[in-house]
């Protein structure tokens, strides 16, 4: 408990989080107990949370990017938002995804939690430029927008993207499609901002 008060509460995380304190099954029965106990809140199998607590609401739902980010340290993966939510993110779209939707280059995996699903699905590199970066998002941004808003995503991502995150752009750059390669060579070249004035 003292390291899960330590990360503050909203925080979601497996039992592969503490076997640096000790094996498996005692880390099992240790969750298992403090969540018979109230003091965590058991999500799914091997999932739990310490969740956030609403004066009026009562106990909150966990974020999808925290129960996606927990499931990929579980395998030692990677996780990346998906093109529409991606497009959002950026302001680029409007349509809010219903279901959370991550690839990831682990195994696939659904979560169901009350009425939100969170879904991993195994993607192949080519697909992951970047996981779990700004520079992934814009990634995923183009490939939903396609080339015909390929102009509206390089502005954005001018402004937006670090030098560090142009960098990482740069060196995925060839594991793109073709068409999106001339866009994201422009991006990762722009440390100015330029394209985005």
């Amino acid at each position: 408990m003292k390291r899960v008060r330590s990360g503050g509460r909203g925080g979601v995380f497996t039992p592969s989080d503490f076997l640096d304190i000790n094996s498996r099954a005692a880390v099992d029965q240790a969750l298992s107990r403090l969540a018979k106990h109230g003091k965590l809140r058991r999500l799914a199998r091997g999932l739990y949370d310490f969740p956030k607590v609403h004066s009026q609401l009562g106990l909150l739902s966990p974020a999808p990017d925290d129960i996606a980010d927990a499931l990929a340290r579980e395998t030692g993966s990677q996780v990346q938002i998906t093109g529409a939510r991606a497009a959002n993110a950026l302001g680029l779209s409007t349509q809010v995804p219903a279901r959370s939707s991550y690839l990831t280059d682990g195994p696939s995996r659904r979560v169901v939690i009350g009425k939100r699903v969170v879904d991993l699905r195994h993607a192949s590199p080519k697909h992951l430029i970047a996981p779990g970066s700004a520079a992934g998002t814009v990634v995923q941004a183009l490939r939903h927008v396609g080339p015909v808003r390929a102009a509206d995503v390089a502005h954005v991502a001018a402004r937006r993207l670090s030098a560090n995150d142009k960098k990482a752009l740069a060196t995925g750059v060839h594991q793109a499609p073709a068409w999106m390669r001339p866009t994201l060579v422009a991006i990762a070249n722009d440390t100015t901002g330029a394209l985005g004035g």
